[in-house]
């Protein structure tokens, strides 16, 4: 019988007692590292999808006056839209009509309304002045020609803070009442806020605006972070030569044109240039908004 050599084997196993297992172990270099090759196919690349595109801005001006006399500087200023005030029949400010309104409208621009009435008086907010301002508001909308669905903003024109944005929210309060209440169940217009940061935060937020509009008062409570606009006003135009703020606005915001009636000049509603009077109970407001929307 043919005997083996053990000292090979002695000599392995020394030098694993000294530590050095490498004496028995395979090295690292003697080892396969290519990478195993298959017939699979490839896992497919998966390209994340691209951001929704957001709607490009439109830029307009909101005035205290009629615009018609600076129509062909509208026609030529780079805007799309004119935010104009109905206002309470006793203010001495001029208020859009169904001729302002044809004007614009014809000039291819859009309208955003706004209604005022002592919006800069912390004192006049409450649940009341919000109802009766809803059906005012109403009433003059469908006097100037103002389609149902769009929209009417509400200001509020001064810094609301504290308790004073609990009555804020009482008015709007009364808006949402009242513009169901003219519609029977079915408000015939949007709900929109002019306001600071946190009036616009706490009355869109709620749910008792559809749009917001931050108002250009960098100093009031919340203007600075609030993000959730659907307008900004912002300074003026330097194209413009009247007195006017610039605004921006992004996606949806209410705004409307009226039908324009090519043959006359000539107010579509000549009930609308009269002063409209408080109205004195549901009953009627409610018809006089059926026979408008019907038109």
């Amino acid at each position: 019988m043919r005997i083996r050599s053990v000292w090979p084997l002695l000599a392995a196993l020394f030098l694993a007692a000294c530590g050095n297992e490498r004496a028995f172990l395979p090295s690292i270099h003697d080892a396969d590292l290519s990478p195993a090759v298959s017939n699979a196919d490839p896992p497919p690349v998966v390209t994340p999808p691209a951001p929704p595109a957001r709607a490009a801005a439109s830029w307009g001006i909101d005035l205290a006056s009629d615009t018609s006399p600076f129509l062909n500087q509208l026609r030529h200023g780079g805007i799309q839209f004119v935010a104009r005030y109905y206002r309470d029949p006793s203010s001495r400010l001029p208020r859009l009509t169904p001729t302002e309104a044809q004007h614009l409208s014809a000039l291819g621009l859009n309208i955003v309304a706004v209604w005022e009435s002592y919006s800069d008086n912390p004192a006049y907010f409450s649940y009341a002045r919000g109802y009766w301002d809803a059906t005012k508001a109403a009433l003059e909308a469908v006097a100037t020609g103002q389609p149902a669905g769009t929209a009417i903003y509400f200001g509020v024109d001064f810094n609301a803070q504290g308790w004073q944005l609990a009555t804020v929210e009482q008015y709007f309060r009364g808006i949402d009442a009242g513009m169901a209440a003219v519609g029977r169940g079915r408000p015939p217009y949007g709900i929109g806020v002019y306001g600071s940061g946190a009036v616009c935060r706490l009355i869109k937020g709620s749910g008792l605006a559809e749009f917001a509009w931050l108002a250009n008062s960098t100093l009031w409570a919340g203007d600075r972070t609030y993000r959730n606009w659907n307008i900004r006003q912002g300074t003026r135009f330097a194209t413009l030569s009247f007195d006017h703020d610039a605004d921006e606005a992004w996606g949806q915001y209410g705004a409307f044109q009226v039908a324009v009636d090519p043959r006359s000049a000539a107010p579509v509603f000549a009930a609308a240039d009269q002063a409209l009077a408080p109205p004195a109970e549901r009953e009627w407001v409610t018809a006089a908004l059926d026979r408008g929307l019907r038109r």
